[in-house]
């Protein structure tokens, strides 16, 4: 069984030929795109956090996943805009996910 570090390096082997490439964001491992924006990034706690649009089946369908949510990097109950939590658990959705939101205009 792979760990949640090991998922995330697979996801960004899967999509280098797509131009992405793997980086960091606030300590933490990222995916960023040709332009060097992030679109995703690894929690502490194992989970993968996309950067998805609202209102789009991607969207709808992360967070319909089990123990998914809404972003709130402080806790706070401050969510945000875009970015959906995808628990170690559903590991097997983030290179879908992480094409999925490669391919939103940021």
């Amino acid at each position: 069984m792979m760990t949640p570090d090991e998922h995330f390096q697979q996801v960004g082997a899967e999509l280098a030929d797509l131009g992405v490439r793997i980086s960091t964001m606030m300590g933490r491992p990222a995916l960023k795109d040709r332009a060097g924006k992030v679109f995703a990034n690894l929690q502490r706690d194992g989970a993968m956090v996309f950067r998805l649009v609202r209102d789009t089946p991607e969207y709808d369908a992360a967070l319909e996943l089990d123990g998914a949510s809404l972003f709130d990097p402080m806790g706070q109950g401050k969510v945000v805009k875009d970015w959906v939590v995808v628990p170690p658990s559903a590991s097997e959705q983030w290179t879908d996910l992480a094409e999925a939101a490669l391919s939103r205009p940021r």
